[in-house]
């Protein structure tokens, strides 16, 4: 009942408001948000009651902040004019966990601020305005990376052809240095936090919009060698790391300790079949977090094998439509942000979803508008207000 006393008024209003401020937007954005927050809050109701009213308060909060973004004054050139301000605070602010970072649950990592009951995860603006930076930067910086992939011909003594760069090494560095180094703040900060998830989220978005600003396969190649050569560095030096992929490869041998989650997780998915046991009828709260980390798990054991196959679907047509608004945006900086967000979207739901059915390890990332998590909600929220404003804009 508290749920449809706050959401039904926040998705008519809503719908109200942005037929007079945004006339032009994408007509499919909204309607999937909402119909996926509104799910998300009622599986936190089931999955963790104790958590329900604050998801739901979350609900018009992070509505306040889509409007904020959208009513913001000007174009969004403010936020490619102060691309560095921005990503500074947001950095500033990650950092401050380091010292007062708590932890609502009471153990494990610290990574949330807290003040008066409230808690915030700085790491969901860090992304958020990470995807910002990057934009404005690669925007800014593009023309200049593009002519570093470009070869001019010259001609040997037996006639063939031979090509070299155009753009000295150096110069290439003292673009794309800058680039660098701010990710590579922003990465080292999350690890030493043992944030490994959003630390992995961060460097997949970061290569393709690296490829989407410049065209070079070799950025990808070159993740690729990086990914693999971190992971081994992360497999060696950080516990967490060794334990979620010692489960990932075998769960089995220890179902009763460290692979309980996965485990758990696994039957919750056998147990779900084709339609699922019914709302409320299944037991996913048998799963440690799962309103968190393993709602995908919880969905599918009560809704089943279609359920799954709808959320998913839910969350595919809201990055499709945030990649649609970046085909349509004008200018390079417009474009590369919706697709940055639409990839971030994206990127999340594949690494928490992957980890969930064991594709992948775990990583400890939340499914978009579906686990529970009011920064995260926030944070969401504001990406598809950047996202409505782009596409009407577009229109």
């Amino acid at each position: 009942m508290q749920l449809l006393l706050v959401w039904l008024p926040c998705a008519v209003f809503s719908h109200y408001l942005l037929n007079r401020l945004l006339p032009r937007r994408d007509p499919l954005l909204l309607p999937i948000v909402l119909l996926i927050s509104g799910w998300g809050i009622a599986l936190v109701w089931r999955l963790a009651p104790a958590f329900g009213l604050r998801q739901t308060l979350w609900l018009p909060i992070g509505l306040v902040g889509m409007f904020a973004v959208i009513r913001a004054p000007g174009d969004l050139r403010w936020l490619r004019r102060f691309k560095y301000t921005w990503l500074i605070a947001a950095l500033a602010l990650t950092a401050l966990t380091l010292v007062f970072g708590v932890n609502p649950s009471g153990g494990g990592e610290r990574l949330w601020l807290g003040c008066c009951g409230l808690y915030f995860q700085p790491s969901e603006a860090l992304k958020l305005l990470l995807v910002v930076y990057l934009a404005a930067y690669l925007a800014d910086k593009r023309e200049l990376m593009v002519v570093s992939s470009q070869r001019s011909v010259v001609s040997n003594q037996t006639g063939r052809a031979l090509t070299r760069d155009l753009l000295p090494l150096t110069s290439y560095l003292q673009y794309v240095g800058p680039l660098v180094l701010m990710w590579s703040l922003s990465l080292v900060l999350l690890i030493s936090q043992r944030d490994l998830g959003t630390g992995s989220l961060i460097f997949v978005v970061f290569l393709t919009m690296l490829y989407l600003a410049s065209g070079q396969k070799r950025y990808l190649l070159a993740g690729l060698i990086l990914l693999v050569v971190g992971g081994a560095v992360a497999y060696w030096r950080f516990d967490v790391v060794k334990l979620r992929v010692e489960a990932w490869l075998n769960p089995w041998l220890d179902p009763g300790g460290r692979s309980f989650q996965i485990v758990q997780s696994l039957m919750a998915l056998s147990a779900g079949g084709l339609f699922g046991r019914g709302l409320g009828l299944g037991a996913p709260t048998a799963i440690p977090v799962v309103h968190s980390d393993f709602v995908f798990a919880a969905i599918t054991e009560e809704w089943g094998l279609l359920g799954a196959f709808a959320a998913l679907a839910l969350i595919l047509g809201l990055v499709m439509r945030g990649l649609r608004a970046a085909a349509l945006a004008r200018g390079p900086f417009r474009s590369l942000l919706a697709a940055g967000l639409a990839s971030l979207l994206g990127v999340q739901s594949f690494l928490i979803v992957g980890g969930v059915v064991k594709l992948i390890p775990l990583t400890g990332l939340t499914l978009p508008f579906l686990s529970y998590g009011g920064s995260s909600l926030l944070a969401n929220f504001i990406i598809v207000g950047l996202l409505l404003r782009l596409s009407h804009d577009a229109a």
